[in-house]
Formats: C-alpha cells, sequence, structure tokens
C-alpha cells in the first residue's frame, strides 16, 4: 500500500462531526465545575488525613448545613429557568446530600468526620463531574 492510499483509506479517516463551539456561558459554566472538582478533590484529602481544623459543634456549621439543606429543596422545587432538567436535578440533589452529611458531621462521634468529610468531598467531585459532562450535553 502506498502513501497515498494509506492517508485516503477510509479504515483511518478521522471524523471530527462533534464540534461544539465553547461560548462565554459554556465556558463559565465549565470553570464552575472544574471548581467543585478541585473543591471535591481537596475534601477528600482533607478527609483522608484526618485534618480536621474546625469546630463541627459550632452553630455556624448547623446553620451552613440546614441552609444547603433547604436551598437545595428550593433548587428541587423551582427549578432555574436557563438549564436542563437534568443540570437542576444535579444541582439540587448534590446541594440536599451535602447539608445532609454536613448535618450528620456535627453529630457524629469524632473518628467518623474524617470518614463523612470525605464523603461530602465525594459528592463535590461527582457534582463537579455530572456538571461537565451536563454543559456539553446537547439539549
Amino acid at each position: 500500500m502506498t502513501k497515498e492510499e494509506f492517508s485516503n483509506s477510509k479504515l483511518f479517516t478521522l471524523n471530527f462531526d462533534f464540534c461544539m463551539p465553547l461560548t462565554p456561558d459554556k465556558s463559565l459554566r465549565l470553570s464552575i465545575e472544574v471548581v467543585f472538582i478541585l473543591l471535591g478533590g481537596l475534601v477528600i484529602g482533607l478527609g483522608a488525613t484526618q485534618h480536621i481544623f474546625f469546630d463541627r459543634r459550632r452553630i455556624g456549621w448547623l446553620l451552613l448545613s440546614i441552609a444547603l439543606i433547604l436551598w437545595g429543596a428550593r433548587a428541587l422545587y423551582r427549578p432555574g429557568k436557563y438549564w436542563s432538567r437534568a443540570e437542576n436535578l444535579t444541582r439540587g440533589l448534590s446541594l440536599l446530600l451535602l447539608g445532609a452529611v454536613m448535618l450528620a458531621i456535627s453529630r457524629v462521634p469524632f473518628p467518623w468526620v474524617g470518614r463523612l468529610l470525605s464523603v461530602a468531598g465525594l459528592l463535590l467531585l461527582l457534582r463537579g463531574l455530572t456538571g461537565s459532562v451536563l454543559v456539553f450535553r446537547r439539549n
């Protein structure tokens, strides 16, 4: 097979039909999801190494966890106009579950805090990965 026949063969032709431009809206949403991925990785690392430098029994932690639960319930009850149903569901469920895990962190014995912190980081990481995929999904 000559060089010309090799380059013209259908077997080795690359197809670039899936070419979605990165609009400013998608770029911003993708960067937000990357922040969630990085934050999730950081929280997983903190939970795995047991570097827990916060007071989980303070009223601020409790208020933040309740606020996240309410915010997630609101996101599920009254979804945003400009996002798809899957994005609203992802956003609402991740906030609800993160608030529930944070509420549990404030009430469990100290040896469980690192594990639950890693679970919270995993939720953030999965939300970022799922959101990144949903940014480029065709509506």
